[in-house]
């Protein structure tokens, strides 16, 4: 017995959610009580995953002390003897002299049954469930569906903020009491029924779970075909790149459309910044909308501060507090999908320029892997020392595609398991489930490891496919989740929701695949694990537990069978929504769209980088900044007009001779005396005309410009 596998997991669960909240989240930016309801929200939903294969070994345990009784072996051994029995069941007989009590009776008692390594005191994991689900309850249905409305909410006091986020989660809070209310009314109408506290908290946990059970196969559906699928297809080469060219051409309309929107909010905010004044009692709450606002606008917002301007002369054209409202929502709402957008656009465009380097080193006969200049490599410098572009080349041309084909098969394989045992789970004589199949046999070798391990992966598995679905759908495109710290505070919250709601559900579901759920089993004497022991049973509902969650998850293979010939893509698709269907000529424009979309955004980055190696060298050459050298370059042009036209001008002093040699042919007056070979030496009188010329715009050029260099030095910059 040791608390030591339970200590680890517990402090690598906590890292590993740190470790994903750095990675999405903006730590520096997001509001703390935001990071640490979500850590929360993470961390014990992971906690759930991890910590159940242990109490699973452990209810094992109990079982098969349940099952087998302890022997009791007695001995008779005389007054003066004393037996031991030694911890490899050899005994041994000592003098009675040596110890103050003998006893001519000895009992032995010998377990029939192996502790696990991880088996833990019986009071600590039911403890630990009762903080870990209610917590995760609670976040899931109160505190963050809030906490999501009130970071959105366009109020300017905390009540205002309150109030709408209630009314907003109305809808929520309406479904969940739906369930509750039919649960009750069906216990209060059976007349064997009572109803008290310990039943009202089953009722509640029941309509809980009955909505995660819902969502969760319907997300499985579409997750257990699409894992697979894309695992495997990401080893055809040419696929994943016009897949990505494909999302690339859809999200630039949205990207588009979301500058636009960003825009027009931001122009109304500017002219609502100038007709409310310094003065007036609403112009906190415009200082308050522009802090919401890009930095660059900030500082291009004029704000009206004169003094002696009185803001009720312009009363009629001020808008309300309730107009702001509106305004302060527009802009939170439409920064957040600007934001969510331009993080997407970055990450396809990285994807699709990498595809497009792996791309043209398969071609190329260097088994070297040669970078484009817009694809930098984000690995530390001591991992290039062993990553060397001859390993990545190898790595990325040439094993990827084969371990991704292996992995697919494989994620394929795992996905039949679980959709068999689904359908056939509840059928316990013969036991038909594969997981329970082979969660007994272990069991009756007490190979405890391989449970755990075994049962960390089949839920590891179900959880991954549910969530890819959650971060692939994306409904009406609320939320993103994109690494490099690009997930704004909404998309977090939305996530820790998620796995709140989905985990507990999908927890007894694993139960009741691998046979530890006794309305499953029907089994009397079957020990139930510790957390199945505090969610409660749904014995006060008989038709949920004998009939929705038996054969409700059925459904599951309809699902999967819609997904695989991808139905619902097709459906949309004939809708008029776009969607990646690789037999169709609509796809293949928005393909051919997307790789000149990346085609210019390539040129594009390419001219910030001259533009950007320009200043460096003008910077290195004259010793200037880069925004003198930005006003020396922007400038150029207009100083040398203005050079030519003060160069061009006729001076009063300047005789016809001198007028004819002007308009017959320029003369570079920053250059030396024509040689003895120049037609134009050999008269005195042009000779005289050109130095008199000459000397005369050099002192008028240089009397304006003040010492500057003359024209034609910076020709060729």
């Amino acid at each position: 017995m040791s608390a030591g596998p339970l200590v680890i997991e517990v402090i690598c669960t906590c890292c590993l959610a740190a470790f994903l909240l750095h990675r999405y989240g903006d730590l520096r930016k997001q509001n703390i009580l935001t990071t640490l309801i979500t850590f929360i929200a993470w961390y014990f939903s992971f906690l759930i995953i991890f910590v159940l294969p242990l109490d699973v070994s452990s209810t094992f345990y109990r079982q098969c002390l349940k099952d087998k009784a302890p022997r009791i072996l007695t001995t008779t051994t005389p007054k003066f003897l004393n037996v031991t029995t030694t911890a490899d069941g050899n005994t041994s007989a000592t003098s009675a002299s040596s110890t103050p009590a003998v006893q001519s009776l000895g009992q032995v008692h010998v377990s029939p049954c192996e502790i696990p390594l991880s088996h833990v005191p019986e009071n600590v994991l039911p403890t630990l469930w009762q903080v870990v689900y209610w917590t995760s309850q609670l976040l899931t249905w109160i505190i963050l569906p809030l906490m999501q409305s009130y970071s959105t909410a366009g109020d300017f006091t905390v009540a205002g903020k309150i109030k709408t986020a209630l009314i907003e989660n109305a809808i929520y809070y309406g479904s969940y009491l739906l369930i509750f209310g039919v649960c009750l009314i069906y216990v209060v109408a059976k007349a064997d029924l009572q109803v008290d506290a310990e039943r009202l908290k089953v009722i509640g946990i029941t309509a809980s779970n009955t909505w995660g059970l819902f969502l969760l196969i319907l997300l499985l559906g579409y997750g257990l075909v699409e894992v697979p699928r894309s695992v495997y297809n990401s080893c055809k080469k040419g696929f994943v790149l016009s897949k990505t060219y494909f999302k690339i051409s859809k999200l630039s309309t949205d990207k588009t459309e979301a500058d636009e929107a960003l825009e027009d909010v931001l122009d109304e905010i500017k002219k609502v910044s100038e007709k409310i004044k310094y003065n007036h009692p609403l112009r906190k709450h415009v200082d308050t909308i522009l802090l919401k606002c890009p930095e660059t606008m900030r500082h291009a917002v004029k704000q009206n501060n004169d003094d002696y301007e009185d803001y009720n002369r312009s009363s009629v054209d001020i808008p309300n507090e309730k107009t702001l409202v509106r305004l302060h929502k527009r802009v939170i709402r439409d920064s957040q999908n600007h934001h969510r957008t331009h993080a997407q656009w970055n990450s396809l465009m990285q994807k699709a320029i990498a595809l497009e380097d792996v791309e043209k080193n398969e071609q190329s006969a260097v088994h070297k892997f040669q970078r484009s200049q817009h694809s930098a490599s984000a690995l530390p410098a001591f991992v290039r020392i062993v990553y060397t572009p001859a390993v990545e080349w190898y790595w990325r041309c040439k094993v990827y595609f084969w371990l991704m084909r292996v992995c697919g098969i494989l994620l394929a394989i795992m996905t039949f398991m679980v959709v068999w045992s689904e359908c056939l789970f509840f059928v316990k004589d013969p036991v038909l489930s594969l997981f329970a199949v082979f969660i007994n046999a272990a069991k009756h070798n007490y190979d405890y490891v391989f449970i755990e391990l075994s049962s960390i992966l089949i839920i590891a598995y179900l959880c991954f496919c549910a969530y890819y679905s959650v971060f692939q759908i994306r409904i009406l495109n609320l939320y993103y989740i994109a690494p490099h710290h690009q997930t704004d505070e909404f998309s977090l919250m939305f996530t820790g929701m998620m796995l709140c709601r989905l985990t507990p559900p999908m927890c007894l579901n694993f139960l009741g695949l691998i046979h530890l759920d006794s309305h499953i089993t029907k089994e009397d004497n079957l020990e139930e694990t510790s957390y199945t022991q505090i969610m409660g049973h749904m014995d006060v509902i008989s038709f949920i537990s004998d009939g929705f969650n038996i054969y409700f998850p059925m459904i599951l293979v309809l699902l999967c069978i819609c997904t695989f010939f991808s139905l619902g893509s097709r459906i949309l698709h004939f809708l008029g929504v776009q969607q990646f269907i690789g037999d169709d000529d609509m796809t293949q424009e928005l393909v051919d769209e997307g790789r000149q979309i990346v085609q210019r955004e390539k040129r594009s980055r390419d001219r910030k980088l001259d533009s950007a190696e320009r200043r460096r060298e003008w910077t290195e050459r004259f010793g200037t900044t880069s925004q003198s050298s930005d006003r020396i370059i922007g400038s150029r042009a207009d100083r040398e007009r203005e050079r030519e036209r003060e160069t061009l001008a006729r001076s009063p002093d300047d005789n016809d001779k001198t007028e004819l040699l002007k308009e017959a042919e320029p003369i570079d007056y920053t250059g030396e005396l024509p040689s003895t070979a120049d037609p134009f030496s050999s008269g005195s009188d042009i000779s005289q005309g050109y130095q008199r010329a000459s000397s005369l715009r050099s002192s008028r050029f240089s009397s304006r410009t003040s010492g500057a260099p003359p024209r034609g030095i910076f020709d060729d910059v």
